[in-house]
Parts: structure tokens; C-alpha cells; sequence
């Protein structure tokens, strides 16, 4: 499957007058969207192609990077799931990034989906005061409510690079 294959993935604007809670959650998924329909109409290989040297940054990269901090925020920290990382290894900490040849959106957008929705089950069961069970790599224990405000500075952040590596590419602008 390459995105081209794939139709536009729908995006809402976040609501304006709504609680927080709902509020950290479209921003969220506003975010998530964002990053898909960055990768939308490119092939694998578009898809691999880095930003500009030095740097390997990548927008296939930056889906299995998502899929590793969606895992280690909600799955670990929150939830204190004893996980291996999906691509990071000892070997290369930046597996994520560091795609080859092999590597596949198709591969890479299911595994971040399928993160996203463990993320949401795990999100439900929670208060937005509840602590996590599990460890962040610091040792600090977070609240759902800085998880969530961190991973849409993270998908934001994230989505900044995507822009510009979108624009290398084809020359696409725009959010």
C-alpha cells in the first residue's frame, strides 16, 4: 500500500468550547491526523527521502517514531506495560528514524494505528489527575494530563519537520 492508494484522511478542528479533557483529546487526534495526511499521495520511497544533510529525518521515520512514543507514553508510563520498543534497538536507539529499503508505510501506518488505539482504551480508563503505574526512563511518574499535553507538543513538534520534509519532496504546503 503506499498513501497514494489512500483517500484524504478526514480531519476535524478541535472543538472551541469544550471541557478539557475533551479538549486534550481532539488537539490529540487533531495532531495524529495531521502527521497521516503529510504522508497522503507519496510512494515508499518519497516517503524515505531524508529533509536535508545532515539530518536523516524522514516522513516514515516520523510515523515509527510516533508509533514508539504513542507505545512509550500510554502503554509504559501510564499503563506500566512491561513492552519491548517496536524499532529502537540497542544497537540503534534512532531505528525509528533510521529507515532502509525494506521499511514500509504500510507497515509502519498500521503499527502506529494500531499503537493509537491501545492509547485511546488505556486513556479511557483513566482521570486526567491519575498517575501512571509504569516509569518514564528518568524515573519521574506523570499524570495523564501531562502525558497528553506532552504528546501533542510532541505530534506538533513532529508535525513542524513534516512540513518542511513534505515541502523537499513535492513542494506541498499547508496543514
Amino acid at each position: 500500500m503506499t498513501t497514494e492508494e489512500t483517500e484524504t484522511v478526514p480531519r476535524v478542528d478541535p472543538a472551541t468550547t469544550t471541557g478539557e479533557r475533551e479538549a486534550l483529546e481532539q488537539w490529540l487526534d487533531f495532531h495524529r491526523v495531521t502527521l497521516a495526511r503529510k504522508c497522503e499521495g507519496l510512494d515508499d520511497a518519497q516517503l524515505r527521502t531524508p529533509s536535508a544533510p545532515p539530518s536523516d529525518l524522514n516522513l516514515l521515520g516520523l510515523v515509527r517514531h510516533m508509533a514508539e512514543v504513542e507505545r512509550g507514553w500510554f502503554r509504559k508510563v501510564l499503563s506500566g506495560e512491561d513492552l519491548p520498543w517496536i524499532y529502537k534497538t540497542e544497537e540503534d536507539h534512532d531505528r525509528d528514524i533510521n529507515v532502509t529499503d525494506e521499511d514500509t508505510y504500510e507497515e509502519a501506518y498500521a503499527t502506529w494505528q494500531a499503537e493509537i488505539a491501545h492509547a485511546r482504551t488505556l486513556a479511557a480508563g483513566h482521570d486526567l489527575d491519575d498517575l501512571g503505574v509504569g516509569k518514564h526512563r528518568t524515573g519521574r511518574t506523570f499524570n495523564l494530563r501531562w502525558i497528553y499535553l506532552h504528546m501533542i507538543e510532541e505530534y506538533a513538534r513532529h508535525n513542524g519537520h513534516a512540513d518542511l520534509v513534505r515541502e523537499r519532496i513535492d513542494g506541498a504546503t499547508g496543514d
